[in-house]
């Protein structure tokens, strides 16, 4: 097992979901304090999740003290039959990309920043592969604004029913598991194929956004039945257009006598 040290501390900092005036004070705060900043590229393809990432440094960063360094992230292999294997085997590759990055530019001892997308307390991973670095760090997390939060305000939609539960999930688990039991709203993150068609559309409305908060927004809502192959033809213009999508949308069971909003 990593063994703790005094002498190294990371901060994973949520950025939000992509626009720079999302950042929290104690971001910024966080983003000054380090040593260095990383900034991980992950390909040609999603330049702009790195581009977005130096922006906010160009914008915020204050101290003279503080370096900024890059590194190529490694690729995960979503074909591999054993997901949660292959999930592990690329959080073991990143975590040594994140260490040999840290040993080049900042050693053994010092504050290193990383900028998370989102939160990286929700369908992240940088937590469990900051305990899979060698040494250990001490690690602090500063909260960010999630895709959850920026899609319903975008749609200016409260998330939840009144006293009532709702459910997150995957893409991939929507569409192995269907529809959660005695829930009437599902939130979906990290859908890579529109898993919402494999639903009965009927009696369902979506609220569907993609790149929320950047530049290139999309948004949609209305009946799934109605709005469903729009947000499909849509979702794989976008993809052809950027190389790459991040998309999330909100499901829910409307009554007979329940206006959609």
């Amino acid at each position: 097992m990593p063994h703790e040290t005094d002498g190294l501390a990371l901060s994973l900092i949520g950025i939000g979901s992509g626009d720079p005036e999302q950042l929290t004070l104690a971001a910024i705060r966080a983003i000054n304090a380090a040593d260095l900043v990383l900034v991980p590229r992950k390909g040609e393809a999603k330049s702009d999740l790195a581009d977005l990432r130096r922006t906010i440094c160009a914008q915020v960063l204050t101290s003279a003290n503080t370096r900024i360094a890059e590194f190529d992230l490694p690729i995960r292999d979503a074909a591999r039959d054993d997901y949660l294997k292959g999930v592990g085997d690329w959080h073991d590759a990143v975590a040594a990309a994140w260490s040999r990055a840290i040993a080049t530019h900042l050693g053994r001892a010092g504050h290193v920043a990383l900028l998370v997308w989102g939160d990286p307390s929700l369908f992240d991973s940088s937590l469990r592969i900051a305990e899979r670095l060698t040494p250990r760090p001490v690690v602090k997390v500063v909260p960010g604004i999630t895709s959850i939060q920026a899609l319903c305000a975008t749609h200016t939609l409260p998330l939840n029913e009144i006293g009532q539960p709702f459910v997150v999930t995957t893409g991939r688990k929507l569409r192995e598991n269907g529809w959660p039991p005695g829930i009437d709203t599902v939130v979906v993150m990290l859908d890579g194929g529109a898993a919402f068609q494999s639903l009965d559309p009927e009696g369902l409305q979506i609220w569907w956004g993609a790149y929320l908060g950047m530049p290139d927004e999309i948004i949609m809502s209305g009946q799934l039945a109605e709005t469903g192959s729009a947000i499909v033809a849509a979702r794989s213009a976008a993809r052809a257009r950027h190389g790459w999508i991040m998309d999330t949308y909100i499901l829910r069971r409307i009554s007979l006598t329940t206006s959609p909003g």
